[in-house]
């Protein structure tokens, strides 16, 4: 792919891109390949959990909305502390309720944050959660994260059943469409 520098893309690139998704459909992997592309900065959200929720989930315990909104609180200033500080600032966050995603925006609009939801059957999903190793998630979580999930128009929705240099090729391909961007 040409050169993806941000001078490259449309003049209004969003400041945060945040990958979203259920567990196991590629956002840490995406994420940092689109940082690296983008010439910004890449973290997981997972990163940011505090042990009391990583050791729920990884006991096939589902978090609460009140084990998640003080995460999300945390998310929200890290966002903010990472303006300035990078051109573009990509996160990985399941993000999976509408109203995580209002928490994450703050008052952000969509020229200021993006929701990229990488989407893709339940079963491709599966096999990858199956096959990942050392992780604290287990595939036991999978359909409680899928009843959750709600999407909403304002989703940049990309299949994850493509490789993953292609995913990250046509977030670019977005990312350079005029118009797009606040749509």
């Amino acid at each position: 792919m040409p050169d993806a520098s941000p001078a490259t893309l449309h003049p209004a690139l969003p400041g945060t891109l945040v990958i979203m998704g259920v567990c196991g459909c590629g956002k840490s992997l995406i994420g940092a390949k689109l940082a690296e592309k983008l010439g910004g900065v890449f973290e997981d959200a997972d990163d940011f959990h505090p042990p009391e929720n990583k050791a729920k989930m990884n006991a096939g315990i589902p978090l609460t909305d009140e084990d998640r909104w003080p995460w999300f609180d945390a998310l929200r200033s890290h966002i903010e502390d990472m303006r300035g500080r990078t051109t573009v600032f990509v996160l990985a966050c399941s993000a999976l309720k509408a109203a995580y995603r209002e928490r994450l925006r703050g008052g952000d609009d969509s020229g200021g944050l993006v929701f990229i939801h990488l989407k893709g059957p339940r079963g491709v999903i599966f096999e990858r959660m199956s096959a990942r190793q050392g992780h604290y998630m287990p595939v036991s979580l999978l359909d409680s994260q899928l009843a959750i999930l709600e999407e909403t128009p304002d989703l940049w929705t990309v299949s994850l059943e493509q490789e993953p240099g292609e995913v990250v090729d046509e977030i670019l391909r977005r990312l350079r469409e005029p118009g797009i961007v606040g749509a």
